[in-house]
């Protein structure tokens, strides 16, 4: 599996993290910049859980080797938190690419 050139996942937070928060930043790391910049924080919760399809009809994030369920409102406050860092460390990224 080749590695995402992001690594929000090891990035520092003023949150205490679980290996929930690792995993959650880890997904975000795979997910291609393209998307993640159509992302729009007016979207309601219905047409983020539509624009990411990879939640489950109990309303929480499908996502694996996880202590517990993801819901869309953490799900959207730490997307935008990597969405800040992606745009701090883009210009980096490509320089060195």
């Amino acid at each position: 599996m080749e590695q995402p050139i992001w690594n929000f996942e090891q990035e520092p937070s003023d949150e205490p993290m679980d290996e929930t928060s690792v995993n959650l930043r880890a997904y975000f790391d795979r997910m291609p910049d393209d998307k993640m910049q159509q992302y729009s924080s007016s979207w309601g919760d219905e047409q983020v859980i539509e624009w990411d399809d990879n939640f489950r009809d109990d309303g929480n994030l499908m996502l694996l080797c996880s202590e517990r369920d993801v819901e869309v409102g953490e799900y959207r406050r730490v997307l935008e938190q990597s969405i800040r860092y992606r745009n701090r460390v883009r210009p980096t990224i490509r320089s060195e690419g």
